[in-house]
């Protein structure tokens, strides 16, 4: 019998600490209702509910618009748990480092449930140990669920894991929710991501290479794959009995955990949509995508670029999110190389300007842009507020208004910024940790990084995020200009939001390419497809959004959907897919439905009440 090596050891131990009581009154409100979309989240006895390694997967789902909730090993064994009342359930996600540990009971009753129907998102090294946290056979015990052989301690020993990127064909990182730049390259030129079999690698920003760690694996693989690395099978989904497995060969939890949130967003949306047809609820308003374009305004040298690109296109969209560092100065106190927002009526008179075009005015950071950068640190809030202070209470003399959005300097955010912000106010912040993920509220250092301000990581392609630094690493104009209309698209077409930042002097040079952009955009708005966004509408939409409660009853052969807001339901968007559910009706309150391609979506309109049923396609 072997035990756990250290590396296991290592990402087990992440800190514990409770999270919000209205987070947690919020989800056993969910648990007490019986929900045909509900997925069950299992948890070993013991553990509790509050634990960070559980909500953060119980987040991610809410942030995902899924009823995920949390089940205890007992609860699942016993069918008729006074956890849940009922026991109906559309799935079962085994996660990973939490429940590492399996006795045979919950193994041999997980694979009982798969092989008569069920469907389960098996990750990484769940269920790999003992009870006793040993290794006691030459694979794990779910290996025949999955379908390939893993954790291979005894033959592989410290060796059975290792690091290494991954790759896939581009319409499967697509379908994965994976952002055009986050993979590369690209593909073909104007051959959709979805059609296109051409194969990626997922990359970071500045680095380039992104190594994940996961298990080798051994054995043919008779199921769908999805992604791959040298080291073997990283994801796919097959058919075990009657029932369906999703193997995920990565700690989703324990990336979520530490900034890196974008795969376990992706494969949770993958097995809730792909696997089992569920509906959700939209992460944007009406169910209509679109893009934060985030300008940071920094030092003296942008009030040219900025002038010049007044006579642009581009000014005739938006909103945009425009953020100022209001200093005098930039790389040292009494250079004057900063806007000096105070005294410099240009840059007062270009704020009032973007005010009127209905762009929002953010602050971008502490006053001094490369000093503040160059000095922040996790351990000097109490010397370096002052310059957040400072920043912001000049801006918001010139506007009138509450600074409400933020954008870091050179990306450097210590967690105490995100609490200074927070407790003054601001409901949003770029963010250059999860990159290529839509706005999160995010986790940071195992735990919760805030509960009302939102984190809007960057969108990047490949090594790259801003103007600027496309010819520092070689992407050519017809790149960039390929990775901003595919990015369009991909907001268009997967209904979300992301971020692309700039600084006025690494766009000038890029004018037709950026004019060619705003053409498409604009058809896409002109269709209804697309939408520019601000940090702080998505923001504040998200924040309303966490306080919408909804169930979904099956009745014979359709299902009753029904949905409360204290405030509004105005603007929230339901996806049904259609080859779950045939036309919404709505039964009761104000909503619009408007068929898509693969899927209805019923927006609500004014009212707290909401109900709607749809016939249950075949069944």
């Amino acid at each position: 019998m072997k035990r756990r090596p250290t590396i296991f050891t290592a990402i087990a131990l992440c800190a514990l600490a409770a999270l919000s009581a209205g987070i947690l009154v919020r989800h056993k409100k969910l648990a007490q209702t019986a929900s045909a979309d509900r997925l069950l989240l299992l948890v070993p006895d013991g553990i509790s509910f509050s634990d960070p390694r559980v909500t953060v997967w119980l987040d991610a789902g809410d942030e995902q618009g899924l009823d995920i909730v949390p089940m205890h090993d007992s609860g699942f064994l016993n069918p008729v748990s006074p956890l849940i009342g009922n026991p109906q359930f559309a799935g079962v996600i085994l996660p990973d480092t939490i429940h590492a540990r399996a006795g045979d009971l919950i193994t041999n009753a997980i694979r009982s449930y798969v092989s008569r129907g069920g469907k389960l998102m098996l990750v990484y090294d769940a269920a790999t140990e003992s009870l006793g946290g040993f290794y006691t056979k030459d694979q794990a015990p779910l290996s025949d669920v999955v379908g390939v052989k893993y954790q291979l301690y005894s033959s592989l020993a410290g060796r059975m894991t290792e690091s290494a990127p991954l790759s896939g064909p581009i319409a499967v990182l697509d379908e994965l929710g994976v952002p055009p730049g986050k993979y590369y390259p690209l593909g073909q030129p104007g051959i959709p991501a979805s059609a296109d079999t051409e194969t990626a690698e997922q990359r970071r920003y500045e680095y380039g290479d992104l190594e994940y760690s996961n298990f080798v694996t051994a054995g043919n693989y008779g199921g769908q794959v999805l992604l791959r690395s040298h080291a073997g099978l990283v994801a796919g989904y097959r058919q075990y009995g009657q029932g369906t497995v999703l193997f995920v060969n990565l700690p989703l939890g324990f990336l979520a955990s530490y900034t890196d949130g974008l795969p376990l967003h992706s494969f949770l949306t993958f097995f809730a949509t792909k696997v089992l047809s569920l509906p959700y609820l939209m992460p944007v308003p009406d169910g209509i995508g679109g893009i934060v374009l985030d300008w940071h305004v920094d030092y003296a040298g942008a009030i040219k670029p900025l002038q010049e690109m007044d006579t642009w296109t581009i000014v005739q969209q938006g909103p945009y999110s425009v953020d100022f560092t209001a200093g005098p100065d930039d790389n040292a106190i009494g250079d004057r190389e900063g806007l000096d927002v105070p005294h410099n009526t240009v840059v007062q008179d270009l704020i009032r300007h973007y005010e009127q075009l209905g762009y929002e005015i953010g602050s971008h950071g502490g006053w001094l842009h490369n000093y503040f950068a160059a000095h922040l640190d996790d351990t000097n809030a109490a010397q370096m507020q002052q310059y957040l202070a400072l920043n912001n209470a000049a801006i918001e003399r010139i506007t009138g208004k509450p600074v409400r959005e933020y954008s870091a300097p050179v990306g450097n955010h210590p967690q105490w910024v995100t609490e200074w912000l927070a407790r003054h106010g601001v409901v949003a912040y770029y963010f250059t940790g999860d990159t290529g993920m839509g706005p999160t509220l995010g986790y940071r250092h195992g735990l919760r990084a805030g509960t009302t301000i939102w984190a809007f990581p960057i969108l990047h392609l490949d090594r790259a995020a801003t103007f600027e630094e496309m010819p520092k690493y070689g992407y050519t104009d017809e790149v960039v200009e390929q990775w901003l209309d595919e990015a369009t698209d991909f907001v268009a077409n997967h209904r979300q939001v992301r971020l692309i930042y700039f600084h006025p002097p690494g766009i000038v040079r890029y004018h037709a390419v950026v004019d060619r952009w705003m053409e498409k955009t604009a058809q896409l708005k002109a269709a209804g497809t697309f939408r520019w966004y601000t940090m702080p509408q998505i923001a504040d939409f998200l924040n309303i959004r966490k306080k919408v409660q909804w169930t979904v009853r099956e009745v014979g052969s359709s299902a009753i959907f029904e949905a409360t807001d204290p405030m509004t339901l105005a603007h929230q968007t339901w996806r049904l897919p259609k080859s779950s559910y045939s036309e919404p009706r709505i039964i009761s309150g104000n909503a619009q439905v408007s068929p898509g391609e693969n899927a209805w979506f019923v927006v609500g309109g004014s009212g707290t009440r909401l109900a709607f049923e749809s016939r249950l396609v075949n069944k």
